[in-house]
């Protein structure tokens, strides 16, 4: 095999690895944000955290697949290293810039939920319900 296919190789499997990690980390621990974000509407929370989840996946594979390409020939194992660990190393900044992304976007949506939550009259305000309150006819 030649030390450009075998840098695609481990440059993919690396970065599909470490996609899915962040992915379902961020998907398991964020829900429990979202359930506070949307004042206890779980299914509400769980239909979010599902759209946050396969855009995640969209952009950080899609972005990993567009810059897979190499310019130049890779003669050498310490080269493909070199390579390999440039592009690795991208794929890690991005996703940590889009988990930071998304800790910023949780946080935002809880304080402007929570300031809600506090000047609701007292007639409204609810104990997080574990369905979604319906209007009464």
């Amino acid at each position: 095999m030649s030390y450009i296919l075998l840098l695609y190789t481990l440059y993919l499997l690396i970065t599909v690895i470490l996609t899915i990690w962040v992915a379902r980390t961020l998907f398991r621990n964020g829900k429990v944000f979202l359930i506070d974000i949307f004042h206890g509407n779980q299914e509400l929370a769980q239909a979010v955290n599902n759209l946050l989840l396969v855009g995640f996946y969209l952009v950080n594979l899609g972005y990993a697949i567009y810059t897979l390409r190499v310019e130049f020939t890779i003669n050498n194992t310490r080269e493909l290293i070199e390579q390999l660990s440039l592009k690795t190393g991208a794929i890690i900044l991005i996703l940590g810039g889009m988990h930071f992304l998304n800790m910023i976007i949780f946080f935002k949506l809880r304080k402007r939920a929570l300031l809600e939550h506090r000047t609701a009259p007292a007639t409204h305000r609810s104990i997080y319900p574990t369905e979604p309150t319906k209007p009464t006819e």
